[in-house]
């Protein structure tokens, strides 16, 4: 979907005394600048690199060679987003705060468990517990990247452990197939096997905290014709 300029803000960039401006999805390249893949085509609103975006005034083409080297829009934009500072209102930034929050604290569900029950812990208790280990959250660093600064600032306060589980998981000839696809990108494959019969035999490897989430796929995909044991 097109982005809309009435809802798009400035990002800017600013070098040997000129600044360069172009209209983005505040979102979309917040997520560009925390290392996610989003075309340029997705985050811009216009094709066009501004000096005074607010004024309508275009960076001339003698700026854009001599700052960046080109005058090739996508090349540009690139560097302005990754470089440069989104213009973000303060209520956005404190909703993409909190969804990344909520990121994270998703992240630490699956990959840790309570080693007083060996289950899970919900994301709303894992959220509580930042509240009240105060965890201060980066909007720029990718989600992945801040739950080893986390997780230590939360055991203060909640018992958890990081912890992986191997699973035995056998398809019948029937939904093999279109579990296949799915079961590799849940974990990492350890032995895989095609029986005579068609049926697919798994040895998967996964976060301890997502044992429901694979029970809960495979079972809806093949409507409970799935057997799924943990290797002790």
């Amino acid at each position: 979907m097109p982005v809309s300029v009435d809802k798009a803000v400035i990002a800017r960039y600013e070098k040997f005394g000129k600044k360069f401006e172009i209209l983005v999805d505040p979102e979309k390249a917040i997520s560009a600048k925390s290392g996610k893949s989003v075309a340029v085509e997705e985050i811009v609103a216009v094709n066009e690199i501004y000096e005074d975006a607010k004024k309508g005034m275009r960076a001339s083409k003698e700026d854009l060679h001599r700052v960046f080297g080109t005058d090739n829009f996508v090349d540009i934009a690139k560097i302005i987003i990754s470089r440069g500072d989104v213009q973000i209102t303060a209520e956005q930034k404190r909703k993409m705060l909190e969804e990344k929050k909520r990121q994270v604290a998703t992240l630490i569900s699956k990959h840790g468990i309570n080693p007083q029950t060996n289950t899970p812990h919900p994301i709303e208790r894992i959220l509580n517990a930042m509240e009240r280990a105060r965890v201060t959250i980066d909007l720029y660093k990718s989600a992945e990247e801040q739950v080893n600064e986390v997780l230590p600032a939360i055991q203060r306060v909640l018992p958890i452990r990081l912890e992986k589980i191997t699973l035995k998981i056998k398809i019948p000839p029937a939904h093999s197939a279109k579990c296949y696809g799915v079961i590799r990108k849940l974990g990492t494959v350890k032995r895989e096997e095609w029986l005579g019969d068609g049926s697919l035999y798994v040895l998967i490897e996964i976060p301890a905290g997502m044992q429901p989430e694979v029970y809960e796929r495979l079972s809806a995909l093949t409507r409970g014709d799935v057997s799924i044991e943990q290797v002790q």
